[in-house]
Parts: structure tokens; sequence; C-alpha cells
């Protein structure tokens, strides 16, 4: 808006400016032809000049300059920006297209050089995801062999063992199967092989459907489920809900594992253009800065040791980011050690 009053004020700025120098001009030459010179003229010819003056340098800008940077903006927007989430702005507020075109294009560097330096440490974390893969797939495989072995050799007929052995080498059996069911959900997602069942649903609805579900796992840490409004009226998306929902359930989850005790958790949604943007935030310990970059790497770990213990495969947030890529949609992450963290995507609004 601060942007929009300062082009209003350099046209009025520029329009006087040419009105003044039409009257000075008009003056000079009644000047020196010796006609009489009217106070009146002169103020109606300052008055004149400067509507006039205004109007042309309005028409020209708004609707030759504007127009074409906008269009530009758009074509920006649509071949390079169609995922990012937009800026929130007031509806009501008219927007400038040479400090929107500004944003698109820093926005587009930003964009290039992120996917610079990720080539450029493309090899390195070729290497450590290979590794990664290997360890969180050996893990399970050498609990079940170790309980195997245990069982086979006299464990078997010892009532004390033989059950509980069992029990942890299902629970090592189910760790590899979601491992695998997750890297094949990605696979899917990346190759383009996973058909998206798009539809319009409530996207309000389906966080408090949600909440329902994760109410449980919450309450164990007296955590708080929350949304910022009540959401009586139907926010509708177009998007595949399955999936959508995977995405949430990933989040909260999230936020649920890594959150403090009596903590919060907020989900925010709001409507922006063509766009409905949802923040699920939380007010747990936070993810220091270094981390951000890297946060939607599969089987990426802040705290390995500790993120092991809280169960999961390690994907989940990899599985997220392709989801909404696949949806031409991103996601990003805002956070500070000590106050929390912040998720925010976009979906496409449904008309």
């Amino acid at each position: 808006m601060i942007e929009k009053k300062n082009n209003s004020t350099s046209i009025i700025v520029l329009s006087l400016i040419n009105a003044v120098i039409i009257t000075l001009a008009i003056f000079l030459i009644s000047y020196f032809r010796n006609y009489r010179i009217n106070p009146d003229l002169v103020l109606l010819s300052l008055f004149v000049s400067f509507i006039g003056s205004f109007a042309v340098i309005y028409f020209y800008y708004y609707m030759i300059i504007n127009n074409r940077i906008h269009a530009l903006s758009e074509k920006i927007r649509e071949a390079f920006l169609s995922k990012e989430i937009p800026s929130k702005q007031n509806i009501l507020e008219e927007v400038d297209s040479i400090s929107q075109l500004s944003e698109r294009v820093s926005m587009l560097i930003d964009t290039r050089e992120r996917e610079k330096n990720s080539f450029e440490n493309l090899d390195s974390y070729r290497k450590e995801y290979l590794g990664n893969v290997s360890h969180e797939l050996k893990t399970p495989i050498f609990n079940i062999q170790g309980y195997v072995d245990t069982l086979i050799n006299g464990g078997i007929n010892d009532a004390e063992i033989n059950v509980d052995y069992l029990k942890r080498a299902e629970k090592s059996v189910d760790r590899l199967i979601n491992i695998i069911d997750d890297l094949e959900t990605i696979t899917q997602l990346e190759s383009g092989d996973m058909h998206l069942e798009m539809e319009k649903f409530d996207i309000a609805a389906l966080c408090k459907d949600i909440y329902m579900q994760l109410e449980l796992n919450a309450s164990k840490k007296n955590i708080s489920l929350m949304l910022s409004k009540k959401y009586d009226k139907p926010i509708y998306v177009i998007a595949d809900k399955f999936r959508i929902r995977q995405v949430l359930v990933n989040l909260i989850t999230n936020s649920i594992k890594y959150g403090l005790e009596n903590g919060k958790i907020n989900i925010n949604i709001s409507n922006y253009n063509e766009d409905v943007i949802v923040e699920v935030s939380d007010d747990g310990v936070g993810i220091e800065d270094k981390h951000l970059p890297r946060l939607f790497e599969r089987f990426y770990r802040i705290d390995k040791g500790r993120s092991r213990e809280q169960g999961g495969t390690g994907l989940g947030l990899a599985i997220v980011k392709h989801i909404l890529e696949a949806h031409r949609k991103s996601i990003t992450v805002e956070s500070k050690v000590g106050a929390g963290t912040k998720f925010t995507f976009s979906l496409k609004a449904a008309e």
C-alpha cells in the first residue's frame, strides 16, 4: 500500500512540475510579446495544465506501462514461481505492479540460488542418502536376525522370552515395511507414476477430522490441538484429499513428537487470491537455522538418536514436500530455537 501511495504522489508531483513549466512558458511568451498578463488566466492555465498532465501521465503509466509490467510479472510467476507460496496481503489493497515484479524477481533469484546450491551439493547428498538408506534398512534387519537366532538357539522353548522376541521381531518387520512403503511413495511421486485424485473438499473440515484422529496421541503429552478460528463456513480447495491428509498428519504428528509437554499446535487457514494458505505451527523447542535447508531431505534427522527413539521412518517431511510438488505447490518452514516451528503451504482454492 505504501508503494501504491508513493506512485500516486510521484504522478501528482510530475503533473504539478509539468503544469508549472507550461504556465511559465505561457507567462514568458506573454511577457516578451507585450501581452497583458491576467492573473486569473495564469491560475486557469496552471489548473488546466495540471489536470491535463495528470490525466496523460496517469493513463500512460497505468494503462500502458503498468499493464505491461503486470503481464511480465504474471509470466514470471506462471513459468517459474507457480509452486511458491504467495505473500499475504489485504485483498482490498490495490496491487502495485512494479513492487510486485520486484518481489517476484527477488523470489526467482532466491529460487535459482537454492537450486544452484542444491546441485553443487548433490554428489555429497547422494552418498549421504545411500548411507542413510543402508543404515535405516540394516537396523531392523539386524534386529530381526538377532531375535530369530536367539529363538532358534533354544529361546523358542523359553516361555519367558519366546513371545516377547516374536513381538519384537514383528515390530522390526513393520518398521521395515513402513520404510519400503514410504520409499515407494516418494519414487512414485518423483517419477509422476502416482495419479492424483483431484477433488473439491473443505480443508477446514479435514483439519478438524485429523485433530480428532490425533487427539489421543497429543493428550499423552498434554498438547492442545487448536484452530486459529472456528471456521464455521467451509474453505474449499482442489486437491487430492487423501494425499493432503498425509501432509497434515505428518506435520501435526511431527509437532506432537517433538513438541513440549503442555504445548500447543495451531492451524491457521486463510484465502489469498486463487490460493488457500495453511499454516501449522507449534511452540516446541524449535530448529537451528543450519538444519532448515535440509529438513525435507530423505532420512535427514536433526538428532538421529532421539528421532529414532520417537519412531517413524525419517521420510515423513520428504513425502510432504513431494506431495505438494505433485500439486505444483511448495512448503516452507520457519523456526527459532526455543520459540517453536511453523510450516506453511498453499493449495489451489476452489471456485
